[in-house]
């Protein structure tokens, strides 16, 4: 349940992460061939070779010229691009996959928004505790203490999810503060686990499987963040949980991890190598008070129903204001928006997360029909889960009854869009995402082999957005059209936060 990162970068180093605005002022990046100043690097990143730096550029500039969204701090870059050993292309793939995660679950708010519940802050054995002797900050799991199985059945899988991620993004800020006070780079913590008292409960298939699926999401979106752990007092059926475990850790993760047996931490090579005797825990026969909880029974009525917590699961990761929805060939996804008073501001904000898409804006005087649920577009493909929705019927002509206001934009998988328009009628307005077929090969009428062999695939038919959109007054409304900015808008405070608006660009009024 923690998070990884190699031993090079101990000394290379990443300090905080992308959530908040660096302390130091950010190098000007330009072309491949620039320089990073070294004292930056020194201060901020660790020790970078030539061929380093200039994939940390290079990377960089690809952000800014495409993803046109908040763009990561060089410590969160870095990151990914170590977890790959520097090879651009597949740290940029993890690296945006990540960041369209963190937008749509609004990870980059989960300390000020969520609040653990109760269960968890008495029976959660857990919590940060001083430092290492390298300027780390120090986790301590009281794991052989802490009642898995209980806490899976009064609270489920998401919420012990969620609280890990709000532990891995408050280790984050705590590295950023230590890099502070030390004045060189702290980019990973240190972890502690104590697994006197583990025993076969622990092995309750259900909670196996959450910590695997926890696994699985931090190793995706926290990589090179955990610098070592300590597992302590290993009992005889700590194989057993490490058999089940291992195969999902990464090569690189497994290598920071020491186990001792017993008492041999308390021996050469133990504890005392890398903390200091004045911080080791009174459990474990240090001298340190350490306030983390001891863990426990959770009492059986606190259990949840599995409907229960199936409903609590839903409504846990849904807690977002994007929707996804399928764009599939020739069924477009619509929405429907309905303006009262003319020059009202109709705002959106997209990620295309698979294929590429046309977006479109068209208004209407008259309401569509409600959508058909027997089929979807021409080709009567089922809807596979009612996240896809047609509103203009097929007998209705452009130009007659409803126009286009927009001019259509074409948008590519990966690609962040915000933008807004001024209505200037009231009635209906229709936002349209709709799937973008590749032009024909033009100097030949005969299909290309390549062309033929996508066409068998389902998924080249399949398109995926997550989108959100937000109706404004024009009272509310203030700035450029492509600024986003409402003083009654939550929307707004949220695109401002993810937006840099020197990297706004217009087409009719569409930012991207």
């Amino acid at each position: 349940m923690a998070v990884v990162i190699p031993e090079a970068a101990l000394k290379e180093g990443l300090s905080g992460d992308a959530l908040s605005s660096p302390s130091a002022p950010e190098p000007v990046v330009g072309t491949p061939d620039d320089k990073l100043d070294a004292d930056y690097i020194k201060r901020y990143l660790g020790d970078l070779t030539p061929l380093q730096e200039s994939c940390l550029i290079r990377l960089r500039q690809w952000l800014q010229e495409t993803h046109k969204g908040k763009i990561p701090k060089d410590e969160h870059i870095l990151r990914f691009l170590r977890a790959r050993d520097f090879n651009i292309d597949k740290a940029r793939e993890i690296m945006c996959q990540s960041l369209t995660w963190r937008k749509q679950h609004q990870v980059d708010y989960i300390l000020e928004t969520w609040t653990p519940p109760q269960v968890l802050q008495d029976y959660y054995a857990g919590g940060w505790h001083h430092h290492d002797k390298d300027g780390r900050p120090l986790y301590v799991l009281r794991l052989g203490q802490m009642d898995t199985k209980g806490l899976v059945r009064a609270l489920g899988e998401e919420a012990l999810l969620r609280y890990v991620l709000s532990i891995n993004e408050e280790g984050l800020r705590r590295c950023e503060e230590n890099t502070k006070v030390f004045g060189r780079p702290i980019s990973s913590w240190t972890c502690l686990v104590d697994l006197e008292g583990l025993n076969m409960r622990h092995l309750w298939r259900p909670g196996v499987k959450a910590l695997l699926r926890i696994i699985e999401v931090v190793e995706a979106n926290y990589p090179e963040t955990l610098g070592r752990l300590l597992i302590l007092r290993a009992p005889r059926v700590f194989p057993v949980l490490w058999t089940l475990v291992s195969p999902f850790i990464d090569d690189n993760t497994r290598r920071k991890f020491l186990i001792y047996a017993g008492n041999d931490y308390q021996g050469p090579g133990g504890l005392l190598d890398y903390i200091d005797k004045e911080i080791i825990p009174d459990f474990l026969s240090g001298e340190c008070m350490c306030e983390v909880p001891e863990g426990g029974l959770v009492p059986k009525s606190l259990y949840r129903t599995a409907e229960e917590l199936e409903n609590e699961d839903l409504r846990l990761w849904t807690e977002t204001i994007y929707q996804s929805a399928s764009v599939f060939k020739g069924a477009p996804h619509e929405i429907l928006i309905q303006i009262v008073d003319a020059s009202s501001v109709i705002t959106w904000d997209f990620d295309v997360c698979k294929g590429d898409i046309v977006f479109n804006i068209y208004h209407s005087k008259r309401s569509p029909q409600p959508p058909k649920k027997d089929s979807l577009g021409a080709h009567s493909i089922t809807s596979p889960g009612g996240n896809n929705v047609q509103l203009i019927d097929k007998v209705w002509q452009l130009g007659r009854d409803y126009s286009m206001v927009e001019s259509p934009l074409i948008c590519k998988e990966g690609e962040s869009v915000q933008g807004s328009h001024v209505t200037r009628w009231p009635g209906f307005y229709i936002l349209q995402w709709k799937f973008h077929s590749m032009p024909a090969c033009a100097a030949s009428s005969l299909p290309r082999v390549d062309d033929v062999l996508a066409s068998l695939q389902v998924s080249s038919h399949k398109c995926k957005v997550m989108y959100y959109t937000e109706v404004i007054g024009s009272e509310d409304f203030r700035g450029s059209m492509t600024s986003l900015e409402s003083s009654h808008s939550g929307f707004s405070q949220l695109s401002a936060a993810t937006t840099s608006s020197s990297q706004s660009h217009s087409s009719s009024m569409i930012s991207r």
